[in-house]
């Protein structure tokens, strides 16, 4: 591993038990937030287009596959599912996104959230020198990760996509619920009432320089920026997927291995409306309880999914062997 403050080099990926007293190229003492987290894995973090990103690399070689989970919510929860892919000879990089878990909050209204997102992961790929690999996730990590084959086909070796989200019924209830009410926050409050909302004050706790960042913050960009993202957002309801057309699916040349939700939010009919228009992808329907259309859950079910994911690892694992093999 290379320090960030005196090399030129980008850091060189770090590894599960890699980690190192001082920097291999300069001897310089390497900072304390190269720790580890609960769950033994090492917590380094790189400058990211002027963003603090935290991250993880489980694996000790083979080829990088980036996972991101859903919603907002931080990396830790892919940990288990990555060690169980990483077992097959892979390296999976985990990063808190952006306004997430331990990372910075920033609020770029260049591109849609799921762009900006995208856009850092290339970067961080770029900078670990894990580029090209395969980029999954499930429901907002899947949109990620459907960005990402967009925009960066250079940096892409395959998609792992679950639980994608379509339909109009999603579109209004994830709108609202990631951008809507902190609009309304923030107008009725400001930029305080963001740093006491539930999911920012957990980004505090995660990164308490988080506080200072979100109260210096203009509010009137803040508004506008998730104005924008929500706009963006909304424009994806009569989309086979959210964010992504049918010419934007047919164009992508990338293997993909798809599993189907069943709920409401991420529906069978849209995995199976991205399994159709994604030329090269293999669809699975069975990795959790197969319900139909119209007996879906309401809600996703965590412990289900959870429960899968030995499943889940074997079918990926499986998948990603055949694209190296062939």
């Amino acid at each position: 591993m290379w320090c960030r403050s005196t090399c030129t080099s980008p850091a060189a990926p770090l590894t599960r038990g890699s980690c190192l007293p001082a920097c291999s190229r300069c001897c310089r003492k390497l900072p304390d937030n190269n720790a580890y987290n609960r769950s033994g894995v090492e917590m380094p973090e790189a400058l990211v287009r002027g963003v603090r990103i935290n991250y993880a690399i489980i694996g000790d070689g083979g080829p990088f596959i980036a996972l991101t989970p859903g919603s907002r919510r931080p990396y830790g929860e892919l940990v288990d599912l990555s060690k169980a892919i990483a077992a097959n000879g892979y390296r999976v990089l985990l990063h808190d996104r952006r306004n997430c878990g331990a990372s910075d909050v920033a609020f770029d209204g260049s591109g849609s959230e799921h762009e900006v997102w995208a856009d850092d992961l290339y970067e961080l790929g770029k900078q670990l020198g894990a580029l090209p690999m395969y980029v999954g996730g499930s429901s907002a990590g899947a949109r990620l990760a459907i960005m990402y084959a967009m925009r960066h086909p250079d940096g892409l070796r395959g998609l792992l996509l679950w639980r994608l989200t379509g339909g109009q019924e999603a579109v209004d209830k994830l709108s609202e619920n990631y951008y809507g009410q902190y609009i309304k926050l923030a107008r009725a409050g400001g930029m305080q009432a963001i740093a006491d909302s539930e999911h920012f004050a957990e980004c505090i706790t995660a990164r308490p320089s988080n506080k200072e960042r979100l109260l210096t913050q203009d509010v009137n960009s803040f508004i506008d920026v998730m104005t924008k993202w929500r706009a963006k957002f909304l424009e994806s309801a009569k989309l086979p997927i959210v964010g992504a057309s049918e010419a934007d699916l047919n164009a992508i040349k990338a293997p993909a291995c798809l599993v189907a939700g069943n709920d409401v939010i991420h529906t069978p009919v849209t995995a199976r409306k991205a399994a159709r228009l994604i030329p090269n992808s293999e669809l699975h329907e069975d990795v959790v309880e197969r319900r139909s259309d119209d007996n879906l859950r309401q809600e996703w079910d965590r412990q289900e999914w959870r429960d899968a994911e030995p499943k889940l690892a074997k079918i990926f694992a499986a998948f990603l062997n055949r694209v190296e093999t062939n």
